[in-house]
């Protein structure tokens, strides 16, 4: 099955896509090739055909939401890549309840919580990916993660069905789920929250984001933190330990201001990054006998 009849299918569909379509200005590292195939449906009936005929036809695809937690690779991603960013409704569903679409930025949902007065998505506030991406890796920081406040999910599982899930069910750990390392597509979460006071919400999520800045390099593309928090200790400190803050490999660096992130100081590539990777697994090994394991996804060739 080629490109070609891919295109022809999404034409018939009426599915807006792009052949050869650069997928760097669509993450957060700003690395990375061309998806063969980007795909945008508009509404659940085209993402349904459209994962039909990517299955049927075995085209390998991949769900992109953000652009964040990923690493691109410079050969670009075979088969089709399918933005939801058309899937982004929100919405109050009761007074205790927010329903929001897979596509939608997790920002966007913690704001519309603080407009609603409601709170427990404050911990959340300044991660950068979408609201399908978190709760495929179930997304936390500073002590909480969004399987705290999630009350149900809606995706469509391998077999092309749509489902409703309770929380209980979707197998929620540290940065894993029942999704993780499967085809399912999250289509929905439902969120249920407790009532506070608008300024008490603010001054939280303003103090959140206050620390993030002052220790988190986000004046630099990345993906968020690099590795996934080795158990009993934290990956940045056993980098920074090891002498690598500032390690360089290309145009890709262990950051000087918080070591568990590596940032593309400009003109890095997917190797440069895999590259610095190997080097801190490596030297941590080495040094401290701890295992580090990356929280980025790569996807694409190899």
């Amino acid at each position: 099955m080629s490109n070609t009849d891919l295109s022809e299918f999404l034409k018939a569909k009426g599915v807006p896509f792009f052949e050869n379509a650069p997928l760097a200005p669509l993450t957060t590292f700003k690395i990375g090739g061309n998806a063969d195939v980007l795909c945008e449906p508009q509404e659940l009936s085209q993402l349904k055909a459209l994962l039909s005929f990517l299955r049927d036809n075995k085209i390998p695809y991949f769900i992109l939401g953000n652009g964040s937690n990923i690493l691109v690779s410079d050969k670009g991603v075979a088969g089709a890549v399918i933005s939801l960013k058309n899937f982004n409704k929100i919405e109050a569903a009761s007074s205790l309840e927010i329903t929001c679409e897979a596509g939608q930025r997790l920002s966007k949902l913690c704001f519309f919580a603080l407009e609603q007065n409601l709170s427990g998505l404050e911990n959340l506030w300044g991660i950068p990916g979408s609201v399908g991406g978190a709760v495929y890796m179930n997304a936390g920081a500073y002590g909480s993660e969004i399987g705290d406040v999630l009350k149900e999910c809606t995706f469509i599982d391998e077999t092309g069905q749509v489902v409703q899930a309770d929380v209980s069910s979707l197998k929620l750990q540290y940065r894993s789920s029942i999704f993780t390392g499967t085809n399912k597509v999250i289509l929905s979460a439902k969120f249920h929250l407790k009532p506070e006071r608008h300024e008490n919400i603010k001054e939280t999520m303003d103090d959140l984001m206050n620390r993030r800045r002052e220790k988190q390099p986000l004046e630099y593309p990345s993906a968020g933190s690099t590795f996934k928090r080795p158990q009993g200790y934290y990956a940045g400190a056993l980098i920074e330990e090891c002498g690598l803050k500032g390690a360089c490999v290309g145009g890709a660096e262990v950051s000087e201001k918080h070591a568990g992130f590596i940032i593309n100081k400009g003109g890095a590539t997917s190797h440069d990054v895999l590259s610095l990777i190997e080097k801190c697994k490596r030297e941590v090994f080495l040094q401290k006998s701890v295992t580090l394991e990356p929280e980025v996804k790569f996807i694409g060739r190899q």
